[in-house]
């Protein structure tokens, strides 16, 4: 199998990159945090690269490409530690274009792929422990409109957003709806995540809202695993950052007289970090190559990717705190939110314990087993 990338990835690798490096510092990320964990202006400059409508087909004014190119921005932002949720435009974007009906598509794609409407996942719940199926969220029909009940939570962005892609039961079936932002009956409290990011709760109160499809199951699978297969590729990205953090450190900190990178024992630990990491990225490929295929296969896949994900975005992160010292849990040293990342990433969209139970779920009887 070929890895190697398209010069046209590449292109867009080093674009965004660039960016990163030149338009992202460490410093305007602390400014960010400290203004509440989002920057419109930020996520305006995301579009004006074409990010925003990376998975938006060309007829709707997006690129219309996929989920390699979504793997290559996702590690490439990763490395910059961005806020700004960008996997969300690629849910959103990938969801309205399989699902959607052609109004609902002209309505938002557009906007969507430009940068000037953030249309985010809403679909966690307070007793759902990462299952999808668990939704309390009702939805009823009346007079020709559609109207939702319910409590969302950690929406990203929640109170940024300008619109909600919003499971709920709908005569006892899961059906996937879009609420606009402002909804009569709708609110929003928003809060800072541990990375320094942004949040929020949304109440749904017979707010009114758009059916994308009855078949919500699908749909908000679909959609999981595009924000798991985004999750994989970002930690690639963090732990490399991580990596080449903690390799510098140790080439300049000092005792006895000698770098610390000189000692054996170290070295161990890093040449086992960066097998993690190698296990890691290998995984997230993986993850990007299956969003196309097959429903069951595909979700296979990705809880396969997000379990070695998982342990391998803990270990990095508490190995380059342990090498670090003291040092290493400091607000005012960057590493500590690179560690601060990894540990948020690894419960997202599902932590470890709920993949591997995923993973063991769908195991067959000869798993393991040589006939």
């Amino acid at each position: 199998m070929d890895f190697d990338f398209s010069d046209d990835q590449e292109q867009l690798r080093d674009a965004v990159r660039k960016w990163v490096d030149k338009a992202y510092t460490f410093d305007r990320r602390r400014e960010i945090t400290l203004a509440g964990g989002f920057d419109r202006a930020a996520y305006t400059e995301l579009a004006e690269l074409g990010l925003c409508g990376l998975y938006v087909s060309e007829g709707q004014g997006g690129m219309g490409m996929g989920p390699v190119e979504g793997m290559v921005v996702m590690e490439e932002l990763g490395r910059g530690i961005v806020l700004e949720p960008l996997q969300q435009a690629f849910i959103a974007g990938a969801v309205l274009e399989g699902y959607a009906s052609d109004t609902l598509k002209a309505a938002w794609l557009p906007k969507i792929a430009a940068g000037e409407a953030i249309v985010v996942l809403a679909h966690q719940e307070r007793k759902s422990r990462y299952n999808s199926q668990k939704c309390d969220a009702q939805a009823t029909h009346q007079d020709g409109h559609w109207l939702i009940t319910g409590t969302k939570s950690m929406v990203a962005v929640g109170d940024h957003a300008d619109a909600y892609l919003v499971p709920a039961m709908a005569s006892g079936k899961l059906a996937l709806f879009l609420v606009a932002k402002g909804a009569k009956g709708s609110s929003t409290s928003g809060y800072g995540t541990q990375d320094g990011g942004r949040a929020a709760e949304l109440q749904l109160n017979q707010s009114s809202a758009s059916l994308l499809t009855l078949d919500g199951q699908i749909a908000l699978s679909h959609a999981v695993d595009i924000g798991i297969a985004c999750v994989c590729a970002e930690g690639v990205g963090v732990m490399d950052k991580t990596m080449s953090i903690t390799v510098e450190y140790m080439n300049t900190r000092k005792q006895f007289n000698t770098t610390i990178a000189t000692f054996q024992a170290l070295r161990h630990r890093v040449a086992d970090m960066k097998m993690q990491l190698e296990l890691g990225r290998s995984m997230s490929y993986y993850a990007s190559l299956k969003l196309n295929a097959p429903a069951i296969e595909r979700h296979q896949a990705m809880a396969r990717a997000k379990y070695q994900m998982g342990n391998s975005m803990r270990y990095v992160g508490q190995q380059s705190v342990q090498l670090h010292g003291g040092i290493g849990v400091t607000d005012e040293y960057i590493v500590s939110h690179y560690f601060k990342k990894l540990t948020q990433l690894e419960m997202t969209f599902g932590d470890t314990l709920h993949h591997l139970g995923q993973v063991s779920a769908s195991m067959q009887e000869t798993a393991g087993v040589f006939a």
